[in-house]
C-alpha cells in the first residue's frame, strides 16, 4: 500500500478494512466505545452478506497504465485508469452505499427503518444490493423512462420501486421530490448524495485513498486528475481523500502533490460547469460558495446524453468541488464535453482496452478529449482517468 501503510493503512484486500483508520465511520465507531477488533469483524460479516447477493464483496480495484488507450489519441505522457467495473455491483456507487450503511450499523439505526433513494441506475442496484445484505427494506424512485431490466433487477433485490410521474406545476425531478417527501415522514436517506445524506461521501473516500496508494506504489505523480460528474459526490469524495492522504502520508505519498482536478460535464448537462464560471465571475468566490441559497446553481433544462449516469439537473455537491477547483490547494477546472467527444470516448475505451465500460463509465476521458482540443491539457501530461461503471446488455 506504499507511504501510508505506516500507521494508517494495512494490506487487507478490502478497502474499508485497509483505509478504516481514515474512515469517518470508524472514528465514530471508537468514539462509541467499539474496538478495532469488532468493527473489522462487522466490515467482514457485512461483507460477506454482500458477497451472498452479488457473488464478490469489496476489494480493491485496478489501477492501470492504459499504454494503447493513450497511442489512440497521442497522449505521450501516459493515461493512468482506475476500473470500477469489477466492483459490487458494476460501479464506484455501492462504495458510497456500503460506507453509508456502515454508519447505519455504528449509529444502531433500527433494521426496520425504510431507506430511500431517487435513482434508476448504478445508484438504485448498488443501494438494493446493499440493502438486501443489510436486511434493510428500501424504496426506490423512479422516473417514468427507467430501464425495464433495470427495474426487474431492483424487484429481484426486494426493493419497492415507486414509479414518479411530474406532477402539474412541478419544477424539478419529481423522483428528488417524492424521495425527500418519503424521508420527511421518517425514512433514511440511502443515496450517493451527500447533501442528502453526508455519510455517504464517507465510503467514497476509499476510492481516493486506494488511487494514491495505486500511484505511490507505482511512484507516478500525475498532473491531472479527470472525474465526471453528476450529482458530484464522487468528485468529492475523492478530493478530500486524496487531500487527506497527502496530509497525512507523508513525503513519500504522490511526492510530486495531489493532482489537480478536472470536473467533466457533457454539453447536454453541465450544470457544475455553469455554476463554476458563475463563481469565479464573482468579487468575492468564497462568499459566493457560502451563499445557501444563491444564484449560481439551478435545474439544467433537458438534460440529454450518452452518458446517462451524470444526466443529474443539479450537481448536488458542487459547493466542495468547485471551491476545491478554484480555491484548492491545487486548482483545477471543470471541462465540458461534447456528445461526439462522449461517444467517441466510448468507442476509444472498448477498442483499446478490456474494461467493459459503458458512456458514463468513460466520460473522464471525453473530457480530457475535449480539454486536449481546448488546449487546456497538453499530450506530454500524464493523466489519471476514472472508468467508473459497467456496460449492461
Amino acid at each position: 500500500m506504499g507511504a501510508l501503510s505506516t500507521g494508517h493503512l494495512t494490506d487487507d484486500a478490502n478497502p474499508f478494512i485497509a483505509f478504516r483508520t481514515l474512515l469517518w465511520s470508524h472514528h465514530r465507531a471508537m468514539a462509541a466505545g467499539w474496538s478495532d477488533a469488532r468493527y473489522v469483524d462487522t466490515v467482514r460479516r457485512f461483507d460477506d452478506a454482500v458477497a451472498a447477493v452479488d457473488d464478490h464483496g469489496f476489494r480493491t480495484t485496478p489501477l492501470v497504465r492504459q499504454t494503447a488507450l493513450a497511442d489512440a489519441i497521442g497522449q505521450t505522457g501516459g493515461i493512468w485508469a482506475k476500473d470500477e467495473t469489477g466492483n459490487v455491483s458494476g460501479s464506484h456507487k455501492a462504495r458510497h452505499l456500503f460506507g453509508l450503511a456502515l454508519h447505519l450499523l455504528v449509529n444502531e439505526v433500527p433494521t426496520d427503518t425504510t431507506l430511500a433513494i431517487s435513482s434508476c441506475g448504478n445508484a438504485a442496484l448498488a443501494a438494493a444490493i446493499v440493502a438486501r445484505a443489510a436486511s434493510r427494506p428500501l424504496a426506490v424512485h423512479v422516473p417514468t423512462w427507467a430501464d425495464p431490466a433495470v427495474l426487474d433487477r431492483l424487484d429481484d433485490l426486494g426493493a419497492d420501486v415507486r414509479v414518479c410521474e411530474r406532477r402539474d406545476g412541478e419544477a424539478g425531478d419529481p423522483c428528488i421530490l417524492r424521495f425527500r417527501e418519503l424521508v420527511a415522514t421518517g425514512a433514511v436517506p440511502f443515496t450517493c448524495q451527500g447533501i442528502e445524506a453526508p455519510w455517504t461521501i464517507d465510503g467514497g473516500r476509499t476510492l481516493g485513498f486506494e488511487l494514491v496508494a495505486g500511484l505511490t506504489a507505482h511512484d507516478r505523480s500525475p498532473t491531472r486528475l479527470l472525474v465526471q460528474v453528476g450529482g458530484a459526490a464522487l468528485a468529492s469524495s475523492i478530493v478530500q481523500a486524496l487531500t487527506d492522504a497527502v496530509d497525512l502520508g507523508g513525503p513519500d505519498a504522490l511526492p510530486g502533490g495531489r493532482p489537480p482536478l478536472v470536473a467533466v460535464q457533457t454539453e447536454g448537462c453541465a450544470p457544475l460547469a455553469r455554476a463554476f464560471n458563475r463563481v469565479a465571475d464573482t468579487d468575492d468566490p468564497v462568499a459566493a460558495l457560502a451563499e445557501r441559497d444563491g444564484p449560481h446553481m439551478w435545474p439544467w433544462d433537458d438534460p440529454e446524453s450518452a452518458a446517462t449516469g451524470i444526466l443529474d439537473d443539479i450537481a448536488y455537491d458542487w459547493r466542495p468541488v468547485v471551491h476545491d477547483m478554484l480555491l484548492g490547494p491545487v486548482p483545477g477546472g471543470p471541462v465540458v464535453a461534447l456528445e461526439t467527444d462522449v461517444v467517441e470516448a466510448h468507442r476509444l475505451v472498448r477498442t483499446h482496452t478490456s474494461v467493459p465500460a459503458d458512456p458514463t463509465g468513460t466520460a473522464g476521458l471525453a473530457g480530457l478529449l475535449a480539454a486536449r482540443r481546448d488546449g487546456c491539457i497538453e499530450a506530454d501530461e500524464e493523466v489519471v482517468i476514472l472508468l467508473t461503471g459497467v456496460e449492461r446488455a
